[in-house]
């Protein structure tokens, strides 16, 4: 994989109305919702699996389907996500990992994946940079081809609100939530399901990282990884 600064990702942001571009917050801000305190340097995998009662891969909640013609044909891929807002609102970021779902272990909370996103995403609320998180690894798994994307999210505000079983009530959260499942829509087939904080490290890494950064000004707002 190659990570560098990718600033067609500039255009994406444009088109989610996650609020203001990003800006860089005072050092001084420490976290309050980044699940635990920051760390800098690469993604580190998560350590074994989750608890009992955890939805797997093999097991998502509900499945959604679409008439697209990728219903057949590409990769299938295991979406891990994440968002963190240092103060909600406050200085965010959002993690995700795209893991190869023919791959064994794919559904492991530290499979490796094949491909990766941390970006700052500025002062933005927690659920703003949660559901951001998802559009951009939609995204990205669209750009590589997938025909099937099976999430496995800690938001189960965001999983509920994608099948339909919770209304959007935050006005900040419904063109996110629209632009979510209008790119769902472009797969033959996708999943959501809930799982712990704790089977997320990969992409809460990944979160940490780019806050870090960005705020002590050694690296870019955006490194994607991708498949060399």
């Amino acid at each position: 994989m190659s990570g560098r600064p990718d600033p067609e990702w500039d255009s994406l942001w444009d088109s989610v109305g996650a609020g203001e571009k990003p800006r860089r917050p005072a050092s001084s801000e420490r976290p309050a919702s980044a699940g635990g305190p920051a760390k800098a340097g690469s993604a580190r995998p998560a350590g074994g699996s989750g608890g009992a009662g955890s939805a797997g891969i093999g097991s998502p909640s509900v499945a959604g389907r679409s008439s697209a013609s990728q219903a057949t044909g590409g990769p299938a891929f295991i979406v891990r996500t994440d968002g963190a807002a240092r103060g909600n609102p406050g200085p965010a970021s959002l993690g995700a990992v795209l893991i190869d779902a023919s791959l064994p272990g794919a559904s492991r909370p530290d499979a490796p994946p094949i491909a990766t996103i941390s970006e700052y995403l500025g002062v933005q609320t927690n659920n703003v940079a949660e559901y951001t998180g998802v559009i951009r690894a939609l995204a990205l798994a669209e750009e590589l081809g997938a025909r099937a994307v099976d999430l496995l999210l800690d938001s189960n505000l965001i999983v509920e609100q994608l099948h339909g079983r919770w209304r959007v009530k935050d006005a900040k959260l419904i063109p996110l939530h629209a632009e979510a499942k209008a790119r769902l829509g472009r797969f033959g087939r996708w999943s959501a399901a809930h799982v712990p904080r704790a089977q997320n490290k990969q992409a809460d890494a990944l979160c940490n990282e780019a806050i870090d950064r960005v705020q002590a000004g050694t690296g870019p707002r955006v490194v994607v990884t991708r498949p060399k």
